[in-house]
C-alpha cells in the first residue's frame, strides 16, 4: 500500500485538490493507496504502508519548512520514499541540506547526471517552486536544470526527491516509482 502524505497547509484546502488528488489518481491504478495529512501521521500509518509519497504544495505554502521535527521519522525510514517538490525540499532539510531562493514556473528542461530508476536522459518537466534544494552529501544529484537540482537519491536508502511535478507532466515517473517498489501491484 502507498501512503500519500499531504504536505499542504490546513489553511490551503485547495492544495489537496491540486497536489494530492492527481497523485492518488495515478497511484490507485497500480496499487492501493491512502492519504494522510502530515499533521496526522503516526506510527500506525507509517507501518501500514510499503512505500511513501510526499506531495508538493502551493508556491507560498512553506509551512512544512518550519515543522521539520514532524519528519524526523525519515532518517530511520527503511521504506521507499518519493518526495515531490515540497516533499523533496523537506527530505533535504531533514538530512542537513539547505534551501535557496530559485523561482521556476512552467516547462523546464532537466538533464540527467546519474542513471536511476525514475527517468533517463533529458526531460521537459513542469516546475512550480520558489526554493531549490542544495542537498547534503547524503544525496547524489540525479538531474538538474540550468537553475538548480531537480532530482536526488539518498546514497544508502530508497529515498528519492524530485523538485518538478510528475503528477502534472511525466506521470510515468510516478508510475515507475510505484511499480518498482510494489508488493501488491494491481494487474
Amino acid at each position: 500500500m502507498i501512503l500519500i502524505v499531504d504536505m499542504n497547509s490546513k489553511e490551503n484546502p485547495f492544495g489537496f485538490f491540486e497536489f494530492v488528488l492527481p497523485i492518488v489518481s495515478i497511484s490507485e491504478e497500480i496499487d492501493e493507496c491512502t492519504v494522510k495529512h502530515y499533521l496526522e501521521l503516526n506510527e500506525k500509518s507509517l507501518n501500514a504502508c510499503d512505500k511513501i509519497i510526499l506531495s508538493g504544495s502551493a508556491l507560498k505554502d512553506t509551512v512544512t519548512f518550519n515543522q521539520t521535527e514532524r519528519f524526523k521519522w525519515l532518517k530511520g525510514c527503511d521504506k521507499p520514499v518519493l518526495g515531490i517538490c515540497a516533499g523533496m525540499q523537506t527530505i533535504g532539510l531533514i538530512f542537513g541540506g539547505r534551501l535557496e531562493k530559485c523561482l521556476e514556473i512552467g516547462m523546464t528542461k532537466i538533464v540527467t547526471s546519474k542513471e536511476n530508476i525514475l527517468f533517463s536522459s533529458t526531460l521537459t518537466v513542469y516546475a512550480l517552486h520558489n526554493y531549490a534544494l542544495v542537498p547534503s552529501e547524503d544525496f547524489e544529484v540525479l538531474a538538474e536544470s540550468p537553475s538548480c537540482v531537480h532530482a536526488i537519491r539518498h546514497n544508502c536508502k530508497d529515498l528519492y526527491g524530485v523538485l518538478f511535478h510528475p503528477e502534472v507532466r511525466n506521470k510515468e515517473i510516478l508510475q515507475r516509482f510505484i511499480e518498482t517498489f510494489s508488493v501488491n501491484r494491481r494487474i
